[in-house]
C-alpha cells in the first residue's frame, strides 16, 4: 500500500505552454515631424530598439525620392544616419520614412516630414592663397566674408586645415568678417596645405547661411627670410638656413621710419610708380612725390617696398633716407626681386617706428594672443 502511493509529473506546470511574444520594434527619428528651419546638413538619425532597421526612404515635397546611404553610428548602438549622395536644398520639404522588424518579423514604421531653412541670404567667402599657388613660409590663410559673422564658433569649426607636414596652426578672427590661420612658427618649407571650408548648411547668424563648400589647396615653397636692420643699414637674405646675401640698404628716414616686425611679401612689380597720394600725402605737397622705380617687392599695404633706388646708393649702408621703403642698388634689387615670392618674410628691426600694422601683420602677434583670437578657445 505504501509503495503504491500517489505518483505524478514533476515538470512544474502544464506541457506546451505558448512561447512569450517578442517585444515590438520601435523606431524613432531625431528630426521631429513638422520641424521647420532645419539645416540641410543636419544628421538624419534613426534609432531602433527591440528590432533591426529595414528600409529607409527620403522623398522631397513633390514625392521624388532622394538618393542616399545609411550607416550605423559606431558610438551609439542601435542608431544609424541617413546621408544624401548630394545635398538637401534650402527651403524644401522632405519626408523621412524608416521601418524596423522585431524577432517575430513584425514591422514598425516611423515617418517625419520637415522643412529646411530658407536663408535671408547665402554667403561664400573669398580665400587666399588661391588654389594651386606656391607661396612662402610666412603666408597665412585668409578668409574674407561679405557680411559680419555672428556665430563665429559655428563658422570656424567648419574651416578645416590639413597639411602634409602637421602644424599647430590656429584660426584668429581679424574682424567680424575676416579670419586668418597660421602656425606658431613659419610654415615648414615644401609643405602641401588644404583648406576645406565646409560652410554649406552652416548658420552664420542674422539669417545668413553658407552657400556652398569650397576647397583650396596650395604649396609652401622654399624658406626665404630676410632681416633688414635699420640700425646697421644692412639686409641679410637667407635661403633656408643659409645666408646667401648681405646687402647695404637705406630704410625709412627719421621723418618716415619703416615699421618694425616681420613683413609678408604680397606683390611684385618689375616697374612701379611710387605715389605719396596712395597713403594720404598729396603729390604736390612738400612731402609728396611721384617716382618711378624698378624691382618693387611689396611688403605691406602701408606703402613699404624693397626696391631699386639708384639715387640713394651713397646713403645705402650708412643712413636712412627713404619714405619707409628698403632702398637698394638696382643690381641688388633685381637679384632680390628674382629671388622673392609672395609669402616670403622681410623682418625689419631697430627702426624708430612702432610695430607693423598692415593687412598682414600676423607674425607680430605673440602666439598666446593669437590663440586667444579663436572663437573655439
Amino acid at each position: 500500500m505504501f509503495l503504491a502511493g500517489c505518483s505524478g509529473d514533476d515538470s512544474g506546470g502544464s506541457r506546451g505552454a505558448a512561447e512569450e511574444a517578442a517585444a515590438p520594434a520601435q523606431v524613432s527619428l531625431a528630426v521631429a515631424d513638422g520641424s521647420t528651419d532645419v539645416s540641410p546638413v543636419v544628421p538624419l538619425e534613426i534609432a531602433v530598439t527591440d528590432g533591426e532597421l529595414g528600409a529607409v526612404k527620403v522623398v522631397d515635397g513633390a514625392g521624388a525620392e532622394v538618393t542616399g546611404t545609411v550607416a550605423e553610428v559606431a558610438e551609439q548602438e542601435g542608431t544609424a544616419v541617413w546621408t544624401p549622395e548630394g545635398q538637401l536644398a534650402y527651403g524644401t520639404s522632405y519626408t523621412l520614412t524608416a521601418s524596423a522588424s522585431n524577432a517575430d518579423d513584425e514591422e514598425a514604421t516611423a515617418s517625419s516630414t520637415f522643412t529646411t531653412v530658407s536663408p535671408a541670404a547665402v554667403s561664400t567667402p573669398s580665400i587666399g592663397p588661391l588654389d594651386g599657388m606656391t607661396v612662402g613660409v610666412g603666408m597665412p590663410i585668409r578668409v574674407y566674408f561679405d557680411d559680419p559673422v555672428v556665430d563665429k564658433a559655428a563658422v570656424e569649426s567648419h574651416l578645416l586645415v590639413t597639411s602634409s607636414t602637421p602644424t599647430d596652426g590656429v584660426w584668429n578672427w581679424w574682424s567680424d568678417s575676416e579670419i586668418h590661420f597660421r602656425p606658431s612658427q613659419y610654415w615648414p618649407a615644401n609643405t602641401q596645405v588644404t583648406l576645406d571650408a565646409n560652410l554649406y548648411g552652416v548658420n552664420f547668424g542674422e539669417g545668413i547661411w553658407g552657400e556652398k563648400n569650397r576647397a583650396v589647396s596650395f604649396s609652401i615653397g622654399a624658406k626665404h627670410v630676410s632681416i633688414a636692420d635699420a640700425g646697421t643699414h644692412v639686409m641679410e637674405v637667407y635661403d633656408g638656413d643659409q645666408l646667401v646675401q648681405t646687402y647695404p640698404i637705406s630704410a625709412g628716414s627719421p621723418d618716415n621710419p619703416s615699421y618694425n616686425g616681420p613683413h609678408v611679401v604680397t606683390e611684385m612689380n618689375r616697374e612701379r610708380i611710387m605715389d605719396s597720394s596712395t597713403y594720404g600725402v598729396p603729390v604736390d605737397s612738400p612731402g609728396g612725390y611721384r617716382t618711378p622705380v624698378e624691382y618693387a617687392v611689396r611688403i605691406s599695404d602701408s606703402g613699404e617696398f624693397v626696391h631699386a633706388a639708384p639715387w640713394s646708393v651713397a646713403q645705402q649702408g650708412n643712413t636712412n633716407v627713404s619714405h619707409g621703403c628698403i632702398n637698394m642698388s638696382t643690381e641688388r634689387a633685381a637679384w632680390f626681386f628674382n629671388f622673392s615670392q609672395p609669402g616670403d618674410i622681410v623682418e625689419i628691426r631697430n627702426s624708430t617706428a612702432g610695430d607693423l600694422r598692415s593687412d598682414i601683420y600676423d607674425w607680430t602677434i605673440p602666439w598666446d594672443q593669437w590663440q586667444a583670437g579663436s572663437a573655439l578657445k
